[in-house]
Formats: C-alpha cells, sequence, structure tokens
C-alpha cells in the first residue's frame, strides 16, 4: 500500500481486524482507508468488495494479495479448506467482484503468487497448489479483461525477509537443529545476492504493474526471486 500511495493512489487496504487494517493505512498515510474483511470467508470478501464499489470515482488498479499459513503434507489435512479459501480463493472472490470497476483502457490486475506456485515446495502442498492456482486464474483473466485495455499480471516473490517467513524459518531450523541464521542462509542459497528479498522490492514491482508504464504486459509471471529459484 506505502507503495501505491508513495505515488499518489488513495488505497483502500483490507485485513482481517480493525487494528490490522488501520496500523497498515497509517503506514501508506492519509490517503488509505482501512476496511476489516475476513479473506478465510468469501462472504465477507464479496460484502467488502461491495462496499468498495460504492466509493464514488473510478478505480484504477486492483491488488490481490492473501498470505496464509504453511502445512506440512501430514497436517494439511486440518487447515486445508482455510488454506484454499484464503490463498486461492479470496483473490478469486475479490478479481470477480472488481474487475469491473477498474478503469477501460487503463486498468490494473496484480495477483500476488509466490514462487513456490510454479517451482513447488516440500512440506506446504496447499500452499503451493493454490499459489499455482492463482497463475491460472491471472492467465484467464488476462484474456477475459484484455480486449477491454485492461492488464492482469502475477508477481512470484521467492524468500522475503516478513514476519510470517521468519515464523516458518524459525520452525525449519527447529525441525533441523540448526539456527534460525543458518536457516535463512539455507533458504536464500540459490539466489544469486544469498539474501532474501526486502518486501520494498515486492511492493516497488506491484506499483509498476499497476502503473501506465505497464501497459504492455498482460498474462505475465514476473519472478522476484534475485535471480533463483526458491
Amino acid at each position: 500500500m506505502c507503495a501505491l500511495a508513495a505515488n499518489g493512489a488513495e488505497v483502500v487496504g483490507l485485513a482481517r481486524t480493525f487494528d490490522l487494517a488501520r496500523a497498515a493505512c497509517r503506514t501508506a498515510g492519509m490517503s488509505a482507508t482501512p476496511m476489516v474483511c475476513d479473506l478465510a470467508n468469501p462472504a465477507p470478501v464479496a460484502a467488502a468488495a461491495h462496499e468498495i464499489r460504492r466509493i464514488p470515482g473510478q478505480w484504477d488498479a486492483v491488488i490481490a494479495n492473501a498470505p496464509n499459513a504453511y502445512r506440512p503434507i501430514l497436517r494439511a489435512s486440518h487447515g486445508i479448506e482455510e488454506g484454499f479459501l484464503v490463498d486461492y480463493g479470496a483473490h478469486f472472490v475479490l478479481v470477480n467482484s472488481l474487475v469491473g470497476v477498474v478503469r477501460d483502457g487503463t486498468g490494473r490486475i496484480v495477483i500476488v503468487s509466490s514462487s513456490a506456485g510454479e517451482f513447488g515446495v516440500a512440506a506446504q502442498p496447499a500452499y503451493c497448489a493454490s499459489r499455482n492456482g492463482l497463475l491460472g486464474l491471472m492467465r484467464a483473466v488476462a484474456q477475459d479483461v484484455g480486449p477491454y485495455g485492461v492488464t492482469c499480471n502475477a508477481v512470484l516473490p521467492g524468500w522475503t525477509k516478513t514476519p510470517m517467513a521468519d515464523d516458518l524459518v524459525r520452525q525449519m531450523a527447529a525441525a533441523k537443529g540448526r539456527s534460525f541464521d543458518e536457516t535463512w542462509a539455507e533458504a536464500v542459497a540459490a539466489y544469486p545476492a544469498q539474501r532474501p528479498l526486502d518486501p520494498q522490492e515486492i511492493a516497488d514491482t506491484v506499483a509498476f504493474l499497476a502503473s501506465d508504464a505497464a501497459s504492455g504486459i498482460n498474462g505475465e509471471t514476473v519472478k522476484i526471486a534475485l535471480g533463483g529459484v526458491w
């Protein structure tokens, strides 16, 4: 949201609690409006989209980015429904509900997937499957909106230094009997720069795809993994 707001956009930010939404919007500045939405349930997602559609004006972009927890295959069945509802379903409902509000000729849809959706990762079957589904969603939507001058693309981040990634690395470190720093180094070993991505690098790419400068890019997956694979 910060990257979009920095470019002059007026942003509506969704989160599962008002405190989280307000905190994110405060970071983005006065041009951001918080909105509560439980992304694990299609009904609130559709309701939030309906409220957004009622806001006066024409929207330029829809950014679908809803991460969920990782679970290995032996424990995936306990959270498989929630995982798919968040990692795939929330994106589908948001895009489906808001595709009609983006401006013809210049509208942008950006779906944040993951390198895991293309390459696959051990111990994350539901996450990989749902993130791969987002790539199919992106390609289909790109075909549907292309004739109207609207674009739809996907961003595929690799390992990114976020609280969720830190939690996963701690779990991996505990399981392998290694230190936190050692496990992070192993996770990014395939990257030429030998470091995790910074969230700002993801934000800048999303902001670019949402801008007029990306008008010729449609139906593409943009990998942000420093030249390596996850």
